[in-house]
């Protein structure tokens, strides 16, 4: 196997960033997979082979990895390599989902507590998703999927 055909695209890692530098690499794998730029199936890096093209620990890279695969994003086949597991997207895709709810429940709290209605928090939310990357031209509004 080849580990320098298959580059892992993320942010520089930084040390001093809120969560150790593991965590880093499990939210960039994630995002990787989220985006459908690792589909299932793809071989991930070695160990040896992402460490050192993240310049961090083959002990960091090696716990971001078992997380990774108890969260069922990967799978390791012992002596065959790592991979991206068939349905990590979905679960991918089902905690960003998770996160934006959660997110959009805080801004409605906090909506409430400045005061707002249904009809102000519908309108910014309406003008926030039109000026948002990857908004569809036209009206956004009505109902969704």
């Amino acid at each position: 196997m080849n580990d320098a055909k298959l580059k892992i695209v993320m942010g520089p890692l930084v040390t001093g960033a809120q969560g150790p530098l593991y965590q880093q690499i499990v939210e960039a794998i994630k995002r990787e997979v989220a985006g459908g730029r690792l589909t299932p199936g793809s071989v991930m890096p070695s160990f040896r082979a992402l460490a050192a093209q993240l310049a961090v620990s083959l002990i960091t890279v090696k716990r971001a990895y078992e997380e990774l695969e108890r969260e069922g994003i990967i799978v390791l086949h012992q002596g065959l390599g790592t991979f991206v597991a068939p349905r990590a997207s979905d679960r991918s895709r089902s905690e960003r989902r998770g996160v934006a709810a959660e997110a959009l429940r805080a801004a409605v709290r906090a909506g409430r507590d400045a005061g707002l209605g249904d009809r102000e928090l519908l309108a910014m939310l309406r003008t926030e998703l039109a000026s948002a990357p990857g908004a569809p031209l036209g009206k956004v509004g009505g109902h969704g999927r």
